[in-house]
């Protein structure tokens, strides 16, 4: 049998990178810096949007209608090429193997919830302050925490007794209490937690303006959500939806 490489990356994982790509690129390159600001009020997420400061939200850009849009839009937003390369590498292999499962639409789905379960952790952290955040970290931290549920098991896509096959993707997901209980999992999460609770204690440039911390509360949001909503978006191994290919491959 020929063995298939490790990250087989599917055509939606190649969509959202370039989706991400481009809107860089068109802020970075197209449009004003006055016109940037704008974009970014109108699409980054911020709590400010939810306060009860003077200004009502419907007098904010994008009024009522940014109050919604912008819990999933935010992540398609980034600070730098640097940002947004990061963020990619991390896609590759924790996206290719949450979207070789789910499928495309599953996966942009799972994409926008963890999303929005990160902007909700950022808004219960911050709340009615001017604290905005960009960036698909959150949904990204989700796509790792749904891979905790098969991916390093035996047989799974990231494990390395993988067989390189569509079946390594389709192993039946491990119980979330049986998953906690791995020695592997728990140092994975020790670092990733330990991580992002670092972050907390670095200044990086803000694309609206001054310095701001990184983000974490978003990212232990959008994980949070991927570890404990993974079941919902979840086909059954045996089930007709990998018979017919909806476990897609490029």
């Amino acid at each position: 049998m020929k063995r298939e490489p490790a990250f087989n990356i599917p055509p939606v994982i190649v969509a959202v990178l370039a989706v991400l790509a481009l809107v860089h690129a068109v802020r970075m390159f197209v449009l004003t810096p006055d016109q940037n600001i704008d974009v970014l009020w109108l699409f980054a997420f911020d709590p400010v949007r939810y306060g009860t400061g003077i200004l009502p939200p419907e007098v904010l850009p994008g009024g009522l209608g940014a109050q919604i849009w912008t819990f999933v839009t935010y992540a398609l937003l980034h600070a730098s090429w640097i940002h947004l390369g990061v963020n990619a590498i991390w896609l590759l292999p924790f996206g290719t193997a949450i979207a070789r499962r789910f499928g495309a639409l599953r996966f942009l789905i799972f994409f926008a919830v963890t999303a929005a379960a990160g902007a909700l952790a950022h808004l219960f952290a911050y709340g009615g302050q001017n604290a905005p955040v960009i960036g698909a970290s959150a949904a990204i931290s989700g796509t790792m925490a749904g891979a905790m549920r098969f991916a390093f098991q035996r047989g799974g896509p990231l494990s390395f007794r993988r067989t390189g096959g569509e079946a390594d993707f389709r192993i039946p997901a491990a119980p979330l209490s049986r998953v906690l209980g791995e020695p592997a999992v728990l140092v994975f999460l020790l670092v990733w937690f330990g991580i992002n609770l670092l972050f907390g204690f670095i200044s990086l440039p803000s694309s609206m303006g001054g310095g701001e911390v990184v983000a974490w509360q978003a990212h232990v949001g959008g994980f949070l959500a991927g570890l404990l909503l993974f079941s919902w978006f979840d086909p059954a191994p045996n089930s007709r939806y990998f018979d017919d290919g909806g476990a897609t491959r490029h």
